[in-house]
């Protein structure tokens, strides 16, 4: 890899200087965002099927109006992607992304688990496991550890938060990171300069200290408020959106970044969870705002990102009588990047009628979500080991990935 060194630039600018970049500090293939929506998302108000008549019968209040719905205002209605599915007004932000083909969804998805608790579901997905007895560490954890890219950046794997997600729990370090402001000792030039000096003094004959300095020196020069994002691209002023913007400077700063987890929480709406506004609608804008900011900001990276979306399980398919929605079943992804088969939805429709649902009535799971990581693994981060990763899951691919 070839970078461009600025000072040389500004001496002579007729001729820039080209040097090797340290070693080792590209991931071996894309990089893996992967965005958790916490409290289990009601995946049918996002991706709604408003060709099921069944889905405004069990959401007489809360289901949003048909795409030509003419009794409702046109900015309340559906978005029609397809003529059976479609997206809530909010998640109009993703339509570019949609119509480019960079972005798809895969409806009905999830776990076997069916505890619908919060903490068991969240627990074993991030272990990428059926139950307690599989292992400990998380599933992007043993992913990290199986795909040796000789990347020794400590930012190889970064959790957006004060402490790295439980899917990065694993063998190889990783990092949490709240702010890259947080590495600027905020703004003490002086303890930088010290903690420098003293690193140096210690890394003066390793080879991959000196790269984590060269690290700190890039993480020096970003400064997310003073951040020009690409193609026009306003992020959500909202943690969300920071996470973002954070991802997309570090991947465009070279650093070594494989994979960023970012969490988005608040989608636990038993009640007033709103319809065309309110608690949900917000959730959506934001959501929706922050990936299409992501997308057209990192449109020239797209060839070599995967972004994934998941949660721990959807919500009940009908509303309850407090203007929410209960626990549920069966969930949606949705996966963005440059070689996603994109500007579909994906996967089995099992349906809303009578019985076509499951237990206390929710949306079943047609796809295992770990189907879905799996895909991405294999063929965008070319990393073969999924049954180290999911073990005793036998993967079957549901092609998310074109070609």
């Amino acid at each position: 890899m070839l970078q461009t060194l600025p000072m040389f630039q500004q001496k002579k600018t007729w001729m820039p200087r080209l040097a090797f970049a340290p070693q080792n500090t590209a991931p071996r293939g894309d990089t893996l965002v992967v965005v958790f929506l916490r409290g289990a998302a009601d995946v049918l108000n996002m991706v709604i099927p408003h060709g099921e008549e069944a889905y405004y019968q069990l959401r007489p209040t809360l289901g949003i109006p048909r795409p030509d719905d003419s009794n409702a205002k046109r900015e309340e209605r559906v978005v029609d992607l397809d003529g059976f599915f479609g997206l809530h007004p909010n998640m109009q932000p993703l339509l570019e992304a949609w119509q480019s083909e960079q972005l798809a969804m895969l409806h009905a998805c999830g776990a076997p688990d069916e505890s619908r608790s919060h903490f068991k579901a969240m627990e074993l997905m991030e272990r990428g496991v059926d139950d307690e007895r599989g292992p400990a560490s998380g599933w992007i954890g043993r992913h990290l550890a199986t795909l040796n890219t000789g990347n020794s950046s400590p930012l190889r794997a970064v959790g957006m938060g004060t402490r790295p997600q439980r899917s990065l729990s694993g063998s190889v370090p990783v990092s949490a990171l709240r702010s890259i402001a947080d590495f600027h000792l905020g703004g003490d030039q002086r303890a930088l300069q010290q903690m420098r000096a003293a690193l140096n003094t210690v890394y003066q004959q390793d080879a991959m200290g000196q790269d984590t300095l060269s690290i700190m020196d890039t993480l020096e020069t970003l400064d997310p408020l003073k951040y020009t994002a690409s193609g026009n691209a306003m992020y959500p002023d909202s943690e969300f959106g920071m996470a973002l913007k954070q991802t997309a400077m570090l991947i465009k700063a070279e650093v070594g970044l494989e994979v960023s987890a970012i969490d988005l929480g608040g989608w636990d709406t038993h009640f007033a969870q709103g319809s065309a506004s309110g608690l949900m609608p917000n959730l959506m804008r934001d959501l929706a705002g922050g990936l299409a900011a992501f997308h057209a900001d990192m449109f020239d990276h797209m060839d070599h990102l995967t972004m994934v979306t998941m949660s721990e399980f959807g919500r009940r398919a009908s509303e309850n009588g407090s203007f929410g929605t209960d626990h549920g079943h069966g969930s949606m992804m949705m996966v963005l990047g440059g070689n996603v088969d994109g500007g579909k939805v994906h996967g089995q429709w099992p349906g809303l009628a009578e019985g076509q649902l499951i237990g206390p009535g929710d949306l079943a799971v047609t796809t295992d979500y770990r189907d879905v990581l799996s895909e991405i693994l294999t063929k965008r981060l070319n990393n073969p080991s999924t049954d180290e990763i999911f073990p005793q899951h036998q993967p079957v691919m549901p092609n998310l990935i074109a070609g």
